[in-house]
């Protein structure tokens, strides 16, 4: 079934890249640069085409649906089709689709797919994480030694100034900071060792859902910013960190 599930999601990505004229189809979500594009939709609908076909019985939570559903009962795909839209908008091709696949509320299968840089990362539950079918791993290094990625909840003026005083408090202890603009691809880059440790104060479930399986099979750990178990059902802040860095570690609130 991964196979089937990361072809579909090649096939889907070509949508992406061959796109034209993306400003022109712009609208606003509502919120501080939130946006869709047109190919934001198309790429969500065929991708659910494809997956449908894969895997009948299950059901789908997507970002651009205007009415998502969550479950906890059997299989449940979450998609987010183009994660790093304004990247996308941009063209600064730091932008991928994320595919999450749960089982009874669990995390079984996660496929993240940067297209620009044709960089697939894959996990199932106990069987590790890969980078284009090579076996990946966290960075064992301290937080001192180590490279922090954050996101700044951009759709959230009420948390902005904390993110960035919780950035500067980290880059502080760390090397230094680093800033994508993609939850799923700095996810990925946890768990390949490019870096030691990711925060983003709000998030939804399609951000961080394949990402969480990934990072936790390639040996990392993955926590709720409210200090609790991640979910899947609602929005919720996400910290990520290698295996060189302990709960102990890690700050939630600049301000504590």
């Amino acid at each position: 079934m991964l196979e089937k599930i990361k072809n579909a999601v090649l096939e889907s990505s070509k949508i992406m890249l061959e796109a034209e004229h993306i400003a022109e189809t712009i609208q606003d979500k509502g919120g501080h640069a939130n946006f869709v594009t047109e190919y934001d939709t198309r790429v969500q609908k065929d991708i659910f085409e494809r997956l449908q076909k894969i895997l009948p019985e299950a059901k789908f939570m997507g970002e651009e649906e205007e009415n998502f559903t969550y479950t906890d009962k059997g299989y449940l795909f979450v998609i987010d089709p183009i994660d790093g839209t304004t990247n996308f908008i941009k063209n600064y091709q730091a932008s991928c689709i994320s595919v999450g696949l749960l089982k009874d509320g669990e995390p079984v299968l996660g496929v993240v797919y940067n297209p620009y840089r044709k960089e697939m990362f894959t996990a199932e539950k106990g069987k590790g994480a890969y980078l284009n079918d090579r076996q990946i791993h966290v960075s064992k290094e301290p937080l001192s030694n180590g490279v922090i990625l954050f996101g700044t909840s951009p759709y959230y003026e009420e948390l902005w100034k904390d993110a960035f005083e919780l950035g500067y408090y980290y880059f502080t202890k760390g090397l230094d900071i680093r800033r994508s603009g993609s939850a799923a691809i700095d996810l990925c880059d946890i768990a390949c060792g490019r870096a030691e440790l990711y925060f983003e104060l709000k998030l939804s479930p399609w951000d961080y859902t394949a990402g969480a399986l990934i990072v936790q099979e390639a040996g990392g750990q993955i926590i709720g910013a409210d200090e609790k178990k991640l979910q899947f059902a609602k929005q919720q802040g996400v910290f990520a960190f290698g295996s060189g860095i302990s709960i102990e570690d890690i700050k939630f609130r600049f301000n504590d």
